[in-house]
């Protein structure tokens, strides 16, 4: 029986698939467009003209002939509609046409270019091309997704992964996404550690630059400075273990106590991770710098003389604090909130106290939580860029390393990429020890069956130490959100404290004309732009992550290690890298789509995707697999039980995953400098301008502005997804 149930379901699916490949070859522009977004091109030469004809137009009119092999394999597939999936034929047809599809649109796309052929020995082979061909357009980019899940239903046809045409599809998926926009670009940029001066390759350029004593000098344990790659690794155990701390207990504070003021302090805790960095290090700067208010009252109550004590580990390790603990506390709410009541329940029957139920049940159910918290607090730590920018001094870091090899006089990009390959194998490293650490113990909670307890408090001993950290963290987030406040009203940051609302007014001041509003503040242009593009990056963000972490951990397959740390590459990257390395590989063609808003969602999507995967895995640690089995054994497929059973339970993670990536792409600095256009700004690049300038004010103004819009968003966000419902008691026993 599910044998034909799935017979009968892949019919219909392969048919679509066949006419999405169709549409795009002979409808829709095959190449790129500058008005992407728009439906301009439908009157503006379409369907004849060359730059927006499709591609079977082309041929027709007996242009770019290399896409008449494509023909082919759009054909061929329609052999096997008419064939029952169990035949052997079936599956060859499929996998024949989506392969062979997938590999000359490769093929033509990286030999042909530009100039005509991209490489001397097809010119010397077939001589001079006479024509050229730019990047990949709506045509293309759907015609190559066809070959790609024709290719996939036939490999599920011949048995992978049990015949699961939904989970061999979203492996194929999300492994060809990954390859494409995470590996190759890092690859484009990583090769040139191996290039000399001479475009030549050499091991021994890499090496000269992989030992050099400005990354692994231990000249502080003397007094002096340390390399930046010990630097960076210190500062990010640091980080992780601090952030992981304080996230959780936060976390426990929202779940596990009769504190009344929940929804504040949630609110408290998130607002660093929607604040640009470098403006929480100017308030940094305001409090504890050389004339900052801290600085200077300590100073004259000890009579001492103040110093630039900030400057260095201290003022980034704060900094980085106050940026990442909302992120670990993200991912723990959701675990603290799935560890089963019933099971607390049972230990205090067996005579156990509070605080042996805590240590010996709770705590050791929340290790996925803990353990892919420290594994994000230390990525971000890592690939941290603007935190030791404003605040670093003489404390080298790999990040702004990597940025001044790039963009500083030297433009070395072979050092460049050599600094990116010793970060990478940093949280490589960080990622198996996380691994190894959690071994390969069960940590499910959530079962099929009814769940109607109640979390108990935290014991007294754990509750004094939880809320007095919380309670002077909160403190000192609310100061500096204060100082925030302030600085955006005031004339001249730190010099003339008269009040205005100038910098509101440049920046956001709108008019009533005529025929309706006219936005004249110089703001309104970046502010819109990354509305825009944050909207649509969060929810694909969400959705890729979600589905991998499905994949990581209800499925089985080969190289599945390899997919894991697929996944996470991008975020172990440093922005200012990926920024760098998107150009290299996305300024020509087969895509070619630098300069675009395109651009910037995908690195948007690929950057932030990482924490959709931890916090999924986290959160589907704790779901028993007898939950997807029953749902497969009443008939459902594979795709109906993600959907209907798995969904339902991962509010807490989806939600973590759409606020995050929603509010990252809203304050993302470095990728986003390389990135950015004249026509696609965002709103970190135009307030990076401003404090360039000196003009903190107009900053911070637009920093606080973009902090509502992202408040108000998220409480959207949670209104919209809700809560986890597994029946549970929402009311103490008293």
């Amino acid at each position: 029986m599910k044998l034909a149930h799935n017979s009968n379901s892949s019919r219909p699916v392969l048919i679509f698939w066949i006419v999405i490949g169709w549409l795009g070859f002979a409808v829709l522009p095959w190449y790129g467009i500058e008005e992407f977004w728009t439906l301009e091109w439908l009157v503006d030469g379409y369907p004849f003209d060359s730059d927006y004809a499709p591609g079977l137009l082309l041929l027709a009119q007996g242009e770019k002939l290399w896409l008449s092999p494509l023909v082919l394999p759009l054909l061929g597939a329609l052999a096997a509609v008419s064939l029952p999936k169990a035949h052997p034929n079936y599956a060859r047809i499929l996998i024949l046409a989506g392969g062979f599809g997938a590999a000359w649109l490769i093929a033509q796309g990286f030999g042909i270019g530009l100039r005509g052929w991209n490489f001397s020995w097809l010119e010397s082979l077939f001589g001079q091309l006479g024509d050229r061909q730019f990047g990949m357009g709506y045509g293309a980019m759907l015609v190559a997704t066809c070959f790609l899940f024709l290719f996939t239903q036939g490999i599920a046809a011949r048995g992978a992964v049990n015949g699961d045409v939904f989970v061999v599809s979203s492996i194929g998926f999300v492994i060809t996404v990954v390859t494409v926009f995470v590996f190759f670009p890092i690859a484009k940029l990583l090769i040139a550690a191996f290039v000399t001066e001479e475009n030549t390759y050499s091991v021994a350029v890499f090496f000269s630059k992989f030992l050099s004593s400005r990354l692994w000098s231990l000249d502080c344990l003397s007094g002096g400075r340390c390399g930046a790659a010990w630097n960076s690794l210190f500062l990010a155990i640091l980080v992780g273990f601090l952030t992981t701390a304080l996230g959780l207990v936060f976390a426990l504070v929202a779940t596990r106590s009769n504190f009344r003021h929940k929804k504040l302090l949630r609110a408290l805790t998130v607002l660093p991770i929607i604040t640009p960095p470098f403006v929480i290090g100017l308030a940094i700067i305001l409090l504890f710098g050389l004339s900052g208010t801290v600085t200077t009252a300590v100073a004259d109550v000890l009579g001492v003389q103040p110093t630039r004590w900030v400057y260095g580990l201290p003022g980034i390790l704060i900094a980085q604090l106050l940026a990442f603990t909302p992120i670990a506390f993200l991912v723990l709410i959701g675990v603290v909130e799935g560890v089963s009541p019933s099971m607390e329940e049972a230990a205090q029957t067996l005579r156990a106290n509070r605080w042996q139920v805590f240590k010996t049940v709770s705590l050791p159910l929340m290790r996925p939580g803990l353990a892919n918290a420290f594994l994000l607090g230390f990525i971000e730590s890592m690939a941290d860029f603007g935190n030791p920018l404003v605040l670093g001094g003489n404390f080298d870091v790999l990040s702004t390393e990597i940025f001044f090899a790039i963009v500083g006089a030297q433009y070395d990009q072979g050092r460049a990429a050599v600094l990116a390959i010793v970060l990478l194998g940093f949280t490589l490293s960080a990622f198996y020890a996380q691994r190894f650490w959690l071994g390969k113990k069960s940590y499910t909670t959530v079962s099929g069956k009814g769940d109607s307890g109640i979390h108990p408090t935290l014991p007294f001993g754990v509750m004094i130490p939880v809320y007095s950290i919380a309670f002077i963290w909160a403190a000192f987030t609310a100061v500096i959100y204060v100082m925030i406040f302030y600085g955006s009203f005031v004339e001249l940051w730190g010099v003339n404290n008269t009040l205005t609302f100038k910098h509101y007014e440049t920046a956001f001041s709108i008019r009533l004309v005529e025929d309706g509003i006219r936005w004249t503040g110089s703001a309104w242009n970046s502010f819109w732009t990354t509305i825009q593009i944050s909207a649509l990056a969060a929810p694909l963000t969400a959705a890729v992550g979600l589905v991998t972490a499905y994949l990581l951990t209800r499925q089985s397959f080969a190289g599945k290690n390899a997919f894991e740390f697929g996944t996470m590459l991008s975020f172990a990257i440093p922005g200012t890298v990926i920024g760098v390395s998107y150009i290299l590989a996305f300024n020509v063609p087969p895509i070619e789509i630098t300069g675009t808003g395109v651009i910037l969602i995908i690195s948007f999507v690929f950057r932030n995707m990482p924490v959709g995967v931890r916090a999924g895995i986290a959160s589907m640690s704790q779901l028993d697999k007898s939950l997807d089995e029953s749902s497969l054994t009443l008939g459902a497929n594979s795709a109906a039980t993600f959907r209907r059973v798995i969904l339902p339970l991962l509010k807490p993670a989806i939600l973590a995953a759409l606020v995050y990536s929603f509010v990252r792409a809203m304050t993302a600095i470095s990728a986003v400098i390389f990135l950015v256009s004249a026509e696609y700004d965002m709103a970190t690049s135009y307030i990076i301008g401003r404090v360039e300038n000196n003009d903190y004010g107009l900053a911070i103004a637009y920093s606080n502005t973009l902090i509502l819009v992202m408040l108000t968003a998220i409480a959207l966000l949670q209104l919209f997804v809700g809560k986890t419902d597994i029946g549970r008691r929402t009311e103490r026993a008293k």
